[in-house]
C-alpha cells in the first residue's frame, strides 16, 4: 500500500496525538510506581517507629516496675529502721526485751565497733553498708530458744540480722534440780551475727 503525500500529512495528527498518549500513559505509570514506592516507605517508617515506640514503652514499663520494687524494698527497709546510723541502744533494750519474754537465764553478747562493709554509688549520694559484728552466747534449754531468739532479733528491727554462724553444744545434764522449780539450761549456744545498717548519703533526714 502506498502512502501519498497528502495522506500522510492526514495521519500526522493522530500519530502525534498517539504518541501524546503514550508518553502520557508512560509518565502516569511512572507516577503511579513512585507513588507506590513511597507509600511503601511510608508505611514501613511508620511500622519501624511503632515497633520502637512499642520497644520504648515496653523499657519505661520495666524502668517504672524496678523502680516500684525498689522503693518498696526501701520502705521496707526504712520501717525496719535499717536505714540509718547504727542504734546499739536499741539493739541493747531489744536483746533486753527478748531475754525477758523468753525468760532466758543467760544471755552474754559482745558488740564490735562499727566497719564499712562496702560502699556504692547512688544519687544523689553515696550508700554505705555498715556492719556490727555481735559474738553471742546464749543458755538454751533447747535448740528452739535460739531459733525463737533469732526470729524475735530480726522483728525488734534496727538492723539486718544476718546470722555467720552459730555453733550448739551441751553444757550438762540439764532438765530440773532435785527440790528446785528452776530449769537448768542442757545447751550452750555460740554465735557470731552480723548487724548491718545502711547509711544513704541522698536520704532525706
Amino acid at each position: 500500500m502506498n502512502f501519498s503525500a497528502a495522506d500522510f500529512k492526514k495521519l500526522i495528527l493522530p500519530i502525534v496525538i498517539a504518541l501524546g498518549l503514550v508518553g502520557s500513559g508512560a509518565a502516569l505509570i511512572w507516577f503511579v510506581n513512585r507513588q507506590v514506592i513511597d507509600a511503601n516507605a511510608r508505611f514501613s517508617a511508620v511500622k519501624n517507629e511503632r515497633v520502637q515506640a512499642r520497644e520504648k514503652l515496653a523499657r519505661i514499663s520495666e524502668e517504672e516496675r524496678e523502680v516500684s520494687e525498689r522503693i518498696e524494698v526501701y520502705r521496707r527497709l526504712r520501717d525496719l529502721r535499717i536505714i540509718g546510723k547504727e542504734r546499739r541502744l536499741d539493739w541493747v533494750d531489744a536483746i533486753q526485751r527478748i531475754r525477758a519474754t523468753r525468760e532466758m537465764l543467760d544471755v552474754r553478747y559482745v558488740i564490735e565497733p562499727q566497719k564499712l562493709l562496702i560502699s556504692l554509688p547512688g544519687k544523689p549520694g553515696k550508700v554505705d553498708f555498715n556492719v556490727s559484728t555481735m559474738k553471742l552466747e546464749l543458755a538454751l534449754l533447747h535448740e528452739g530458744d535460739l531459733i525463737g531468739f533469732l526470729d524475735d532479733l530480726r522483728d525488734a528491727g534496727n538492723a539486718y540480722v544476718s546470722v555467720r554462724r552459730c555453733s550448739v553444744i551441751r553444757s550438762g545434764a540439764g532438765g530440773q534440780a532435785a527440790g528446785a522449780t528452776t530449769l537448768i539450761p542442757r545447751l550452750r549456744a555460740e554465735c557470731l551475727i552480723d548487724l548491718i545498717t545502711v547509711l544513704d548519703a541522698g536520704a532525706k533526714t
